[in-house]
């Protein structure tokens, strides 16, 4: 049973970056509630670019351990969810997704007129200059960080994990010749061995600033 989950304040407070993860499989259950919260993320005219594998066979564990330079918390984590995004799906979505939003109440005719308009434009527009990868993956690290809060709030640790081959990662999720996937990050799910400490942050007029930014 999942416990009683907490506010997202306490979710935000309580969040730690952990790599001592012990054995206990995170549930079925458990692990739906935290996809149905990730994928509830908000993104550039809901094209929901991201496209997150889970990886727990043993074998792929392995594959993707040795793709992130061998850092042990692949291997400790009883899964890891490989946040990836395809550049080229609003293609194929958005038709889907303005009827979607059309038939929910959310987009009226008028703007979902104007998103078929303006979908292709801005979209086509990033892909010329360069950024639509760019783009996507800031997506998907929204959705990923929604996934680590909704992670914490339900007991369960997390950590996101920089320090991989991309070449290599996206063969063990069988994207190796696609050249419209990229990876966003990688996240090890499940149950701490131990959870440090909160380390600090700095002073906050280092970090925060109002109309401009000082030294």
């Amino acid at each position: 049973m999942i416990q009683k989950p907490l506010s997202v304040p306490e979710a935000i407070d309580k969040r730690r970056s952990t790599k001592d993860f012990s054995s206990t499989p995170v549930s079925q259950e458990s692990l739906e509630e935290i996809l149905r919260l990730t994928v509830s993320a908000p993104s550039s005219w809901n094209l929901q670019p991201w496209r997150i594998v889970i990886i727990d066979d043993e074998n792929d564990r392995e594959k993707l351990h040795k793709a992130c330079f061998h850092q042990r918390q692949i291997l400790e984590a009883p899964l890891t969810l490989v946040f990836a995004v395809d550049h080229k799906s609003w293609e194929s979505d958005m038709e889907p997704i303005i009827a979607q939003a059309h038939k929910e109440g959310a987009w009226p005719e008028e703007y979902c007129e104007i998103a078929r308009q303006a979908i292709p434009g801005g979209q086509n527009a990033l892909e010329n200059a360069g950024l639509l990868r760019e783009y996507a993956i800031k997506d998907a690290m929204i959705a990923a960080t929604q996934c680590v809060l909704a992670a914490t709030s339900i007991g369960l640790k997390t950590t996101f994990m920089n320090g991989w081959m991309e070449p290599a990662v996206k063969a063990v999720i069988g994207a190796a010749d696609q050249e419209n996937i990229s990876i966003a990050v990688l996240v090890p799910l499940g149950h701490a061995a131990e959870t440090l400490t909160n380390p600090g942050r700095l002073p906050r007029e280092r970090t925060v600033f109002h109309s401009r930014l000082t030294s």
